[in-house]
């Protein structure tokens, strides 16, 4: 499972999709508020952070109870140390005007999904996911409603898709 894989890599994971996730942020960052900061949840080694940084975005905060050293060295920001479950029984990650989790949230249990949303969701009026799969499917989640989504093809031609949600 990943706590497996993360014990093992936390400190030299890299995602092979950062030119999609790259991409889809380029294109769609006109839409993104960060004018009172982006948590970076699921934050991996900061692939997320990286292209927000690089679009001159400086308020950004990272969450990941694996790879926080990788995060904090690679970009030169905080990391808070939050896990699903963590979320899940109500830690509260703080506030901010966007929350963008990338190549993570398929992983939640689908039993926690609705606890993890919706504590996600007191944190920022926007969740954006960025997902290999259909997965996670949260506006199947009662009060939960998505805004706009896009996507981008590999080089092998599969989809990796981004989906912004909020309530409403």
């Amino acid at each position: 499972g990943a706590e497996g894989f993360y014990r093992d890599h936390a400190d030299d994971y890299s995602n092979p999709h950062f030119p999609e996730i790259a991409a889809l942020l380029k294109q769609n960052f006109s839409k993104f508020d960060c004018s009172g900061g982006v948590l970076d949840f699921a934050c991996g080694g900061g692939e997320v952070t990286q292209v927000l940084q690089q679009a001159g975005v400086e308020n950004i905060t990272g969450c990941d109870p694996f790879t926080f050293d990788l995060y904090e060295r690679q970009t030169g920001y905080p990391c808070l140390r939050f896990s699903f479950k963590d979320l899940v029984k109500g830690a509260q990650p703080g506030r901010y005007s966007l929350i963008i989790s990338s190549f993570a949230l398929h992983l939640c249990p689908v039993k926690d999904l609705y606890p993890l949303t919706w504590n996600l969701l007191q944190a920022a009026p926007l969740l954006v996911v960025i997902t290999p799969h259909k997965r996670p499917e949260l506006e199947k989640i009662p009060g939960i409603t998505t805004d706009w989504e896009d996507h981008v093809l590999t080089q092998k031609g599969k989809k990796v898709n981004l989906k912004a949600y909020r309530f409403g």
